[in-house]
C-alpha cells in the first residue's frame, strides 16, 4: 500500500504508541483522523491531522464516526479500552479482571463497524502484547486478552479477504500508560526487561514502525509481529 493520499482511522491516535503511529503515517502523506476518548489530553499532533472524541467501547458513537469518514483506507487501534488487572488470578477481583477485556470489546466494535467502510483493499491492525505468549507473574489478565486478540486477528482474516488485518504485539514499552517519573521510573523499566535479550524499554516509534509495516505491505494478512527486545526468547 502506497500511503500517501490514503485517509487513515487512529483509535488511541492521541498517545503512546498510536500518537507514534498517527506521526508516522502523516509524515507518510496519509490524512489522519486521531481518535481518543479525550482529545483535550492529545499529545503533540502533527499539522493537518483531525482529532475526533469516541469511547471504543461505544457502538453507537462508533457506527457516527465511521459514517461521518467513511470511506477510508487505513484503520488502526492502539486503544487500551479502560485499566488492566494485574496480580495473581486466584486473588484478583474478578470484576477488575472483566474490565481488562474492554480492550477486546473496544477491538471487536473497530472491526465490525469499521470493516464495511474500509476500501477493497484497505487494512487493519490491532496492538496485543508479549503477555500473550509469554506471560509474567500477575499478567493473567493481559496475557488472556492478548491471546484472544491474536486469535480474534486469524480468525477474522479469512472472512475479510482482500481486506487485511493484523497484529503488532509489543513487549515493554515506554509510554505514558507508566505514571512513574525520574530514578524510580529508570530502575522499574531496568528490572522488567532484564531477561530480555536486549534489556531496555523500547520506544513507541520502535511499535509504529512494525505498525506501518503491516499497512505498508500487501502480502501480510492474519499475522503477529513482534516487537518485543527479545522479551519471548529470554530467561
Amino acid at each position: 500500500m502506497e500511503v500517501a493520499g490514503k485517509k487513515a482511522l487512529v483509535f488511541g491516535g492521541t498517545s503512546g504508541i498510536g500518537l507514534a503511529t498517527t506521526h508516522q503515517l502523516a509524515n507518510l502523506g496519509a490524512n489522519v483522523i486521531a481518535i481518543s476518548r479525550d482529545p483535550s489530553k492529545a499529545g503533540d499532533l502533527p499539522a493537518g491531522v483531525t482529532c475526533e472524541a469516541c469511547d471504543v467501547r461505544d457502538r453507537e458513537a462508533m457506527q457516527t464516526l465511521f459514517q461521518k469518514h467513511a470511506p477510508f483506507d487505513i484503520l488502526i487501534s492502539a486503544a487500551t479500552g479502560g485499566s488492566r488487572a494485574l496480580g495473581p488470578f486466584l486473588e484478583m477481583d474478578m470484576d477488575g479482571f472483566t474490565g481488562s477485556f474492554d480492550k477486546m470489546w473496544g477491538y471487536a466494535n473497530v472491526v465490525r463497524y469499521g470493516t464495511n467502510h474500509l476500501t477493497e483493499h484497505g487494512t487493519i491492525v490491532l496492538v496485543s502484547g508479549s503477555p500473550a505468549r509469554k506471560p509474567k507473574p500477575g499478567q493473567i489478565a493481559l496475557s488472556a486478552v492478548g491471546g484472544a486478540v491474536e486469535a480474534f486477528v486469524r480468525g477474522i482474516a479469512p472472512e475479510i479477504a482482500p481486506k487485511r488485518i493484523n497484529t503488532v504485539s509489543p513487549g515493554t514499552i515506554d509510554t505514558p500508560m507508566s505514571a512513574l517519573t525520574g530514578d524510580e521510573r529508570e530502575q522499574h523499566f531496568k528490572k522488567l526487561t532484564a531477561p530480555h535479550l536486549l534489556p531496555r524499554a523500547g520506544h513507541a516509534d520502535e511499535v509504529a514502525k512494525g505498525i506501518v509495516f503491516m499497512v505498508e505491505n500487501d502480502f501480510v494478512t492474519g499475522t503477529t509481529i513482534d516487537v518485543d527486545g527479545g522479551w519471548l526468547l529470554g530467561k
